[in-house]
């Protein structure tokens, strides 16, 4: 990262108030790092824009510095800066949210996207951007994981289609680390993967959108078009994408059958095969190889066509 755009950094902004504020009580960063139970070197990295502090960093600083929320505020506003003006309400609404459902037709829902997944997504949408722009995009979708460290986190129940397990972004390394990242989460007991087999029929929607559920038991509906996002929360909305929702739900694979095809297609993007679908009936005996029959020939019959041979041939 160059150094006017780390100059132009929200963390740098953050970091010189706590660098401020430190030093106004005469404290080294070793000292402010006692009383924070962390770290020197996360301080420094810190107070010089290097790296955005963590929610529970903030919090400490307020309870150090006597300044209740001040920090928490500000960090969070830097954490939000550069995301476009119509997606801060849904993280906001992510933040305080007591549960998240989420079905994703096309890609792995943000949340849960791997480094490198999430570098492949913003690469194939916007190809113009830099890479320090690109790096940028990655560790704000990547922040949002910082939710489930918090005292509160809510539960995520997701539900993938098939074809996101099958559909290629970036090359096989990059599936094959998003695949182990999803089987690694299925042990929170916070988090909930299904998977809509491809013989579990016509989906009831067939656009991404997630239901949030406030603290106090209201939800929120949130979907994107193709330019921006919208949060809507109308009785009427709502309703109609919760049915949505227990219907996909329904029609997916159990939790436990959903690992097993995850399982599937990563062992299928380890051999590097074409991939191949379990079906939806786990038991279902698949034809083996000598047991293919051949395929018949489709169309009219004709026959060969045979020069006659000439007198004398």
């Amino acid at each position: 990262m160059s150094e006017e755009a780390l100059l132009e950094s929200p963390a740098v902004t953050f970091g010189r108030e706590i660098k401020l504020a430190r030093e106004a009580r005469g404290w080294t960063q070793a000292q402010l790092a006692d009383k924070l139970w962390c770290r020197q070197p996360y301080v420094s990295k810190v107070e010089s824009g290097q790296q955005l502090a963590s929610p529970q960093f903030a919090e400490m600083c307020d309870r150090v510095f006597g300044t209740p929320g001040v920090y928490a505020r500000m960090r969070q506003r830097a954490a939000d800066a550069g995301n476009p003006v119509w997606f801060i309400p849904y993280l906001e609404l992510e933040r305080e949210a007591r549960a998240i459902c989420d079905y994703s037709p096309t890609f792995v829902m943000g949340m849960l996207q791997t480094p490198e997944y999430a570098e492949a997504v913003y690469r194939a949408a916007r190809p113009q951007e830099s890479a320090a722009e690109l790096e940028k995009l990655v560790q704000k979708r990547i922040r949002r994981r910082e939710l489930f460290d918090g005292p509160k986190p809510p539960s995520l129940w997701v539900i993938l289609h098939e074809a996101v397990l099958w559909s290629r972004v970036g090359s096989a390394d990059v599936m094959r680390g998003q695949l182990q990242h999803l089987i690694y989460v299925t042990e929170s007991p916070l988090i909930t993967v299904q998977v809509l087999a491809f013989k579990g029929g016509t989906p009831p929607r067939g656009v991404p959108f997630t239901v949030l559920t406030r603290q106090d038991g209201t939800e929120v509906l949130y979907e994107e078009t193709y330019e921006r996002g919208r949060v809507d929360d109308s009785a009427e909305a709502v309703a109609s994408a919760r049915d949505a929702y227990e219907r996909l739900r329904a029609d997916a694979l159990s939790p436990a059958d959903s690992l097993t095809l995850i399982r599937h297609a990563l062992e299928e993007q380890a051999h590097e095969h074409h991939p191949r679908s379990l079906p939806c009936d786990m038991g279902e005996v698949q034809l083996q190889p000598r047991q293919w029959r051949p395929m018949r020939r489709m169309g009219p019959r004709t026959r060969p066509y045979r020069r006659r041979p000439r007198p004398g041939q």
